[in-house]
């Protein structure tokens, strides 16, 4: 199994930055993608952005992208989320999630951490 934590959330003003943090352990040599998500009050979970563990090739998406910089600390089992320009409706619990599979979804989730962007 895989285990990944994530850390970094807060309260920023809208235009402010933060990183957050995703550290995996436990069979992390079986990780083939790393990704964040995110679930704003009252609605679904939704994509934010996501890396491949070998390679480093990123997504994302267009809400955030321009905005959003996922990266991989190669050497250590953490990712980073840059999160620049933060807009209020950017306020979400942001979740961690990794998978064995270069495709579909995710098997390992993190507890998430809370990020609010005031206006």
């Amino acid at each position: 199994q895989v285990q990944v934590v994530e850390s970094g959330g807060g309260l920023v003003q809208a235009g402010g930055s933060l990183r957050l943090s995703c550290t995996a352990s436990g069979r992390t040599f079986s990780i083939s993608r790393l990704a964040w998500f995110r679930q704003a009050p009252g609605k679904e979970r939704a994509f934010a952005a996501s890396i491949k563990w070998s390679g480093g090739r990123t997504s994302y998406a267009d809400s955030v992208k321009g905005r959003f910089t996922i990266s991989r600390d190669n050497a250590g089992n953490t990712v980073y989320l840059q999160m620049n320009s933060l807009k209020p409706e950017d306020t979400a619990v942001y979740y961690c999630a990794s998978s064995p599979y270069d495709f579909g979804g995710y098997d390992y989730w993190g507890q998430g951490t809370q990020v609010t962007v005031s206006s």
